[in-house]
């Protein structure tokens, strides 16, 4: 159904300084580059605020061995390992391909070192993409495999480097694997990040019990979709109450499959949401999420979506955040 211009007025918001018609942002690696879904009957990106391309390396990648995709109760495992046709390819061939006048286009960066970061960020910054989101999630080469992402100083010395090459806003894509994603997300406010992306997967494990034998050929891989719902929102809601004081927004993502989800994101504080996993059985969802959120905003008397942002009323009576 095509939407009104008051019905795309409530829909519309602000993340980093981007105008999007839409607080839906189609996740990294969901995808493909962004011309994946136009082949769909009935998909239009119109409908959605951005799209995150795949994530890129500075050199073409293969990716890993086989099985890299595995679905699990309420929830899909994967590990393709970045592979991608390199930032030179991304940029001189698909780039052009994409039709920038119908929604925002997101780079994903990603690489083994701070320098490869710094340089593919670098090489994004002289292109027509809209904004870089860093996903620092990848292993530390130089430093024996340690991920990037779940070592505040690392994660810092990243956003520095990207910062320091490009003037297009910065959106770090936090990972749920580590100690404490809130002070993570200070050190990444201190480094330059503009915007976040909270949460990427979460790490799992598929076991095939007649084999014996792990069912992702990486033995491990990042679980998404509705499992890790309850998880994302939490972090979504700790990283908020780091962001509100700055005005940094945060793409919340993690399990999003209906209207009613993308509004519990929304008043955990996020300014955004990102569908990816609910995509693969259901390519015409963007659509039905838009509807059921401007249902919402009509049912409680609200002008825009934004006004959701963060709204949670808390339980006063709430103890310490321990579990019995």
């Amino acid at each position: 159904m095509v939407m009104t211009d008051t019905e795309r007025q409530k829909l519309a918001v602000d993340f980093c300084g981007m105008p999007l018609t839409s607080p839906l942002v189609l996740l990294s690696g969901c995808v493909g580059f962004g011309e994946e879904y136009t082949r769909v009957a009935g998909f239009s990106n119109r409908d959605v605020g951005a799209i995150c391309l795949k994530g890129t390396t500075l050199q073409p990648r293969l990716g890993n061995r086989p099985h890299r995709v595995a679905e699990t109760p309420a929830g899909m495992l994967n590990a393709i390992g970045l592979q991608n046709p390199g930032t030179d390819h991304v940029i001189k061939h698909i780039l052009p391909s994409l039709d920038f006048s119908e929604t925002r286009f997101i780079a994903n960066v990603s690489g083994s070192t701070v320098e490869e970061y710094a340089e593919v960020t670098r090489r994004f910054d002289d292109s027509p993409i809209d904004a870089i989101e860093i996903n620092i999630s990848c292993p530390n080469v130089r430093e024996g495999g340690v991920t990037f992402g779940n070592d505040p100083d690392m994660s810092a010395r990243v956003v520095a480097a990207c910062r320091a090459v490009t003037r297009k806003p910065l959106i770090t894509k936090l990972s749920p694997n580590q100690t404490d994603i809130s002070d993570n997300a200070r050190r990444c406010i201190d480094a330059g990040t503009d915007g976040f992306a909270v949460i990427n997967t979460l790490m799992g494990m598929a076991i095939d019990v007649e084999k014996r034998t792990p069912v992702i050929g990486n033995n491990q891989g990042g679980l998404s979709g509705p499992a890790i719902k309850p998880v994302a929102l939490l972090k979504v809601h700790q990283v908020y109450q780091v962001c509100k004081a700055h005005n940094i927004p945060i793409i919340g993502q993690g399990g999003i499959t209906t209207a009613t989800d993308t509004i519990e994101f929304l008043l955990a504080g996020a300014s955004a949401v990102g569908v990816g996993t609910a995509l693969f059985y259901d390519p015409l969802l963007c659509d039905k999420l838009n509807r059921g959120m401007l249902d919402y905003l009509e049912r409680h008397q609200l002008a825009s979506v934004s006004e959701l942002t963060g709204s949670l009323l808390l339980n006063p009576a709430a103890n310490s955040p321990c579990t019995v």
